[in-house]
């Protein structure tokens, strides 16, 4: 059993000076942000280690997927610095390795089993990786990356001080790996939310500490674009009418106030209308407090968020999901959706081009289905439906 060597003395074997190190370890924190810092990290690896290849397998896909990779060296980068190869875990040799421990093939298996294995002559022997060090990570998700460092048959094997740097890197790739993936998965649900309201035609505006517009949602840059208003001057939101801006701007600073005040001052939402030159019915406008922890300082950062609901806007909803929620036929589904939107049967039946009486069967049929008497009832019930909630789909024809 080889003594544990002292990380000290792993550095300067290694000949790798304390900045440097930092600099890789950095890297490696900062691929929980941005996953391209990762290369940066392998390709120091790669250096370090007098390495042909350092790959780092994502994720193992059952056949005939491919599964994703981060590969360091001569081979050209996909797209976000990750590649696709087969890599199928039960054809390898190293399927059910014990995690978290630094490996060698020569600890595993005979020069002469490793080098007339299939996965050997298949994978390694054309990109000449006959040395081999790694260790598969376990993630807190229950997951297991795998991580490899390759070398030339002409070079040496790996030794003890090389083993014990890789176990050095080990807990440093799991954190950053693990932030990176709940990372990512906040931002997914974050993406997923702001779509789902979007899909409701609610508009979100996210103002800074300055009052300036850091980001809308594509229902908000419509209702912004057309200027009936609300519209964005020099960069901060503005009503069109000075007494609505006066209103808007001091529900803005009142949000803001409450940050200041801290728990005491988070009282609820304030609301106001908006009226629009054209003579539309107002806009309906909520202004909000985003709340954080406010653990660091700091100047510009999102606060708040302002709601804006355009009553006479149409709905984005799924034909699909209406059509399987309620059994309807795709006619059944467009007049339903188009009654939801507001409109009348006549008017429906117009921007359907179809016959009035069409419509009225269609209707029938609807109420049948829908289990509602009336056409008010019809309307309440698909907007206050989970049709909102599920991505838009166009269907293939789009007559009736």
């Amino acid at each position: 059993m080889q003594t544990r060597v002292p990380n000290a003395q792993v550095l300067a074997e290694m000949g790798l000076e304390l900045a440097e190190y930092e600099r890789l370890i950095g890297n490696l924190y900062d691929s929980a942000i941005n996953i391209r810092c990762m290369g940066d990290s392998l390709r120091q690896i790669r250096t370090l280690f007098k390495a042909n290849f350092v790959t780092l397998i994502l994720r193992v896909q059952d056949e005939p997927l491919l599964s994703p990779m981060m590969v360091a060296g001569d081979v050209e980068l996909g797209e976000g610095g990750i590649n696709h190869y087969a890599y199928y875990a039960k054809s390898t040799l190293f399927d059910s390795l014990p995690t978290d421990t630094v490996f060698t093939v020569d600890e595993l298996m005979s020069e002469a089993e490793w080098v007339s294995s299939s996965f050997y002559l298949l994978f390694c022997q054309p990109h000449d990786c006959h040395q081999m060090l790694g260790a598969d990570i376990r993630l807190p998700d229950g997951s297991t990356v795998r991580f490899r460092i390759n070398r030339p048959r002409e070079q040496a094997r790996f030794s003890h001080v090389e083993r014990a740097m890789c176990a050095m890197l080990l807990p440093h790739f799991r954190r950053a790996l693990h932030m990176h993936s709940l990372l990512d998965r906040s931002e997914s649900l974050g993406s997923l939310y702001s779509q789902t309201i979007s899909r409701m035609a609610v508009a979100t505006i996210v103002l800074d500490e300055n009052g300036s517009v850091v980001q809308l949602n594509p229902v908000a840059r419509e209702i912004l674009d057309s200027q009936d208003g609300l519209k964005v001057v020099g960069g901060r939101l503005e009503a069109t009418y000075p007494s609505d801006n006066r209103e808007l701007s001091r529900l803005v600073r009142n949000a803001f106030q409450r940050a200041k005040q801290g728990g005491a001052g988070l009282q609820g939402a304030e609301a106001m209308s908006i009226s629009r030159p054209s003579g539309k019915v107002s806009l309906g406008v909520v202004v909000e407090l985003i709340p954080t922890q406010e653990l660091v300082e700091g100047k510009g950062k999102p606060t708040v968020v302002v709601y804006v609901r355009d009553a006479v806007s149409k709905s984005l909803v799924s034909n699909v999901v209406t059509s399987q929620l309620y059994n309807l036929t795709p006619a059944e589904t467009l007049l339903a959706l188009e009654l939801a939107n507001g409109l009348s049967l006549e008017e429906a039946s117009e921007a359907l081009n179809i016959r009035r009486n069409t419509a009225r069967a269609h209707l029938r049929s609807i109420f049948s289905k829908t289990g509602v008497r009336r056409q008010t009832e019809l309307v309440r019930i698909m907007l206050n439906s989970v049709v909102a909630l599920a991505k838009p789909q166009l269907p293939e024809n789009g007559r009736l």
